[in-house]
C-alpha cells in the first residue's frame, strides 16, 4: 500500500501531470462562468484531444476540467442571478439579492471558501470509500453488476426529473440510442442502411446535443445578460470568508449531503444544491432572511455542489456506472485511454485511482484560489452580452462534434439530437437520464447476455443473497416513484401556458418517444433469438412508461408549469425553431464554403442581426474566430469541414486550399 501511495504522489507532482491539471482547471473556470456550458459539455468539448494523450495527463486535464466548474459557476449566479450550470441554482435565491445590495464579494468570498471545503471534504470521503469498498465490490458477479445497473437506472430516471414516468421513460429512449450500431450478436441494429451508423453514435454528440445546444438557445433567446453595474463587487471578501467559519457547521452538513446525493447514479448536480437549500432553511429558526440576501443560503448550496464531485465518482470508479451526467462523459475519456473502471481500479490500477482523487482536491483549491485571486476580471466575464458569446459558443460546440468521426455527418447528428434535447428541455424530459442510460446501454446488453448463458438455471441463482437484494431494491425504487411521485397524472402547459389549449406540442412529442422505443421493439424480430431478447425489452419496458403518460397527457385538465424543467417566467421574443433555423442556415452556408469561412460570416451576421449594426466591431468578432480556428487546426492537426467551395477547387483547379481555410492537412 506504501508503494502506491508514494507512486500516486509521484504521479500527482509531476510538471507534466500539474501543468495538464492546471490548464484544465482553467478550462473548467471558463466553462462554469459561461452559462450554457457547464460539466457535460466541458468534457465533451474536451473528448476528441485526449485521444492519443498518456493516462495520467488525461486524466488531468478531465479531472481539472470538472472540478472547478461547480466553483466558477458561482459568478453568473451572484451577479446575474443566470445559473452558470445546474448545479448552482439555488445559489441564485440569496446569492443574486446580496448582490443587488453591493454585497457581492462577501457572496463569492462565502460561496468559494465553502466550495473549497465541500471539494476536499467530497476528496477525503472518497480516499475512505475506496478502503472500505474493496470487500463490497467482490460479492458483485456478473448477474449482480447487472442488477446494480438496473438499479441506477431506476434510480436515475426516478430523481433526474419532475415526473417519474417521464424519467424512467427517458432513460429507456437512451437504451434505445445506444443500441443503435454493431449489436453483439454480428447484426446492424437500426442503422436504416446509413453506413454512418453502423459505429454507433458517438457520446460527445449526445453530451453536445443534450446539454450545449439546448442551454445556448435557451439564453440567448431569452436575451438575459448582467446588469451594467454587474462588475461592482463592493467590498467584503474577508467578511465572506468569516461567514464560512462562523457557519462551518452548516458547511459540513451540507457538504455531507453533497457526498450522499452525489453518490445516487444520476442524481448529482440536477438537485443536490436544491436539497441542501431546503435543508438549511427547514433547519433554521429565523427563516423569513431566506431568499433576500442571507449568506446561509449562499453557503448551503456551494459546499453540497462541490462535494457531489467525489461522492458522484464512487460509483463511477467502482462499478462503471456514472455518478452524474458529467461522469457518464468522464467514463468515456477513461475508456479513450484504456481505463476499465471496476475491480481493476481498486487493485492493479489503484495508484491512478488515488492520483485522480487527489487531483480532484488539489484542483478545487487551483479553482477556488483563481477565483478569488481573478475575480474582479472574471466577473467582467459575466457582462458580455449572450448575444456575441452564443455565435462562438455553437461554432466551437459544432466543431467538436466534428472531431468525433470527420464527416459532415457529425454535425447533422448534433443539430439533429440539439433539437431533441431543446424540446426535451422545454416539456420536462430529463435529460441526463437520457444520457446516462445511453452510455450505459452496450454494457446492459452485454451483462444480460452474460448472464443469461452463465446463469441459467434456478439452482445458480438461487442462494445469491445480493443479487434478490438488489431486485427487490430495484422494485421498491419504481413502484416508490411511481405511487409517491406528487406530480403523479398531471402535465405542464407550453412555454409556461396555464392553460389546456397548446398540450398539442407536448403530446406530439411525447408520440415521438413511443414511436422511439416502438421502433426498438418492432426491430427485434429482425434478429434470432437471444438478439432479440434486449430489443423486446427495452421496446416493452418502454411502452409501460410511456403509454400511461400519454394516457395522463390527453386527460390532463390542470397543466402544472412546475413540470418544466427551465424557468418559464422571463419574456421571449422568438421560440426555438428561429434559432434552429439560424444554425440550419449555418450548417447551410458552411456546406458552400466551408468550417472557417462559414464560421467566420455567420458569427458577423448573427451579432449584426441580434446585437448591433457595428461592421467594424462584428467584421473583427467574425474574423477572430476565423484566426483562432486556424490556429486551433495547425497547433492540433485537426481537419475542418469542407464545403462546395473546396471540393470545386480541387476537383476542376487542381488547388487544394490551405487547412486554415477548410482544405486538407
Amino acid at each position: 500500500m506504501d508503494d502506491v501511495f508514494f507512486q500516486a504522489l509521484v504521479n500527482l507532482f509531476a510538471l507534466e501531470h500539474l501543468f495538464f491539471l492546471l490548464l484544465g482547471t482553467a478550462l473548467g473556470l471558463v466553462v462554469g462562468v459561461l452559462p450554457g456550458l457547464g460539466g457535460v459539455a466541458g468534457l465533451s468539448l474536451l473528448l476528441p484531444f485526449v485521444f492519443d494523450m498518456d493516462q495520467a495527463s488525461a486524466l488531468a486535464m478531465m479531472v481539472g476540467l470538472l472540478a472547478p466548474t461547480t466553483t466558477s459557476d458561482t459568478f453568473p449566479s451572484v451577479l446575474m442571478g443566470i445559473p452558470g450550470t445546474s448545479g448552482s441554482q439555488a445559489t441564485v435565491m440569496d446569492g443574486f439579492p446580496l448582490s443587488k445590495r453591493g454585497e457581492g464579494a462577501r457572496a463569492l468570498g462565502a460561496a468559494f471558501t465553502a466550495s473549497l471545503f465541500g471539494g476536499l471534504f467530497g476528496a477525503c470521503v472518497l480516499t475512505a470509500a475506496i478502503f472500505a469498498a474493496r470487500p463490497i465490490i467482490l460479492l458483485f458477479g456478473l448477474i449482480e453488476q447487472f442488477m446494480l445497473i438496473m438499479l441506477a437506472l431506476s434510480m436515475i430516471g426516478m430523481l433526474t426529473g419532475n415526473n417519474a414516468l417521464k424519467g424512467l421513460a427517458t432513460c429507456v429512449v437512451g437504451l434505445v440510442i445506444g443500441m443503435v450500431g454493431y449489436e453483439p450478436h454480428g447484426a446492424f441494429r437500426l442503422t436504416f442502411d446509413l453506413i454512418y451508423l453502423s459505429d454507433g453514435i458517438k457520446i460527445v454528440i449526445i453530451g453536445l446535443g443534450m446539454f450545449a445546444m439546448p442551454e445556448i438557445i435557451d439564453l440567448v433567446r431569452r436575451h438575459q445578460t448582467i446588469s451594467e453595474d454587474g462588475t461592482v463587487l463592493g467590498k467584503g471578501w474577508i467578511r465572506g470568508v468569516k461567514d464560512a467559519f462562523k457557519n462551518w457547521f452548516i458547511v459540513v452538513r451540507c457538504a455531507t449531503i453533497g457526498c450522499i446525493v452525489g453518490a445516487l447514479p444520476g442524481l448529482g448536480g440536477s438537485v443536490v444544491d436544491w436539497i441542501a437549500y431546503g435543508h438549511v432553511i427547514q433547519t433554521s429558526k429565523d427563516r423569513e432572511k431566506f431568499g433576500t440576501g442571507d449568506i446561509r443560503g449562499v453557503l448551503a448550496p456551494e459546499s453540497s455542489n462541490n462535494a457531489k464531485e467525489g461522492g458522484a465518482m464512487i460509483p463511477t470508479i467502482l462499478f462503471g456506472i456514472p455518478g452524474s451526467g458529467s461522469y457518464a462523459i468522464m467514463l468515456s475519456g477513461f475508456i479513450l485511454i484504456g481505463i476499465e473502471p471496476g475491480t481493476e481500479m481498486i487493485t492493479t490500477k489503484l495508484h491512478l485511482t488515488y492520483t485522480m482523487i487527489w487531483s480532484l482536491a488539489l484542483a478545487n483549491v487551483f479553482g477556488a484560489g483563481s477565483c478569488i485571486l481573478l475575480a474582479p476580471y472574471i466577473a467582467r466575464l459575466t457582462t458580455i452580452k449572450y448575444g456575441y458569446l452564443a455565435p462562438f459558443m455553437l461554432v466551437l460546440i459544432f466543431f467538436a462534434a466534428f472531431q468525433a468521426t470527420r464527416i459532415w455527418a457529425d454535425l447533422i447528428s448534433l443539430f439533429i439530437f440539439g433539437t431533441l434535447g431543446v424540446f426535451m428541455k422545454r416539456f420536462g424530459w430529463s435529460r441526463p437520464a437520457l444520457l446516462i442510460g445511453f452510455f450505459l446501454s452496450t454494457r446492459i446488453e452485454t451483462s444480460l447476455y452474460q448472464s443469461l448463458q452463465i446463469y441459467n438455471s434456478w439452482d445458480k441463482i438461487a442462494d445469491r443473497w445480493m443479487l434478490w437484494l438488489l431486485v427487490a431494491l430495484t422494485i421498491i425504487s419504481i413502484i416508490a416513484a411511481l405511487r409517491y411521485n406528487p406530480n403523479a397524472g398531471k402535465t405542464y402547459g407550453e412555454d409556461g401556458d396555464h392553460t389546456t389549449r397548446n398540450r398539442r406540442p407536448q403530446i406530439i412529442f411525447t408520440l415521438l418517444m413511443l414511436g422511439i422505443v416502438t421502433a426498438a421493439a418492432l426491430d427485434g424480430f429482425k434478429y434470432e433469438t437471444m438478439g432479440r431478447i434486449f430489443p423486446f425489452a427495452v421496446g416493452g419496458v418502454g411502452l409501460l412508461f410511456i403509454l400511461p403518460l400519454l394516457y395522463q397527457q390527453l386527460l390532463a385538465t390542470e397543466p402544472r408549469t412546475a413540470l418544466c424543467d427551465r424557468e418559464t417566467n422571463t419574456e421571449t421574443v422568438h421560440s426555438e425553431w428561429y434559432y434552429l433555423l439560424w444554425i440550419i442556415g449555418m450548417l447551410l452556408f458552411m456546406s458552400v464554403v466551408g468550417y472557417p469561412l462559414g464560421a467566420m460570416f455567420f458569427i458577423w451576421h448573427f451579432v449584426h442581426v441580434k446585437v448591433g449594426k457595428n461592421h467594424l466591431r462584428n467584421g473583427l468578432l467574425g474574423l477572430s474566430a476565423f484566426v483562432f480556428l486556424g490556429i486551433l487546426s495547425g497547433a492540433l492537426t485537426l481537419e475542418y469541414p469542407p464545403g462546395l467551395l473546396q471540393w470545386f477547387t480541387a476537383t476542376y483547379f487542381d488547388y487544394e486550399m490551405p487547412f486554415w481555410i477548410g482544405g486538407p492537412q
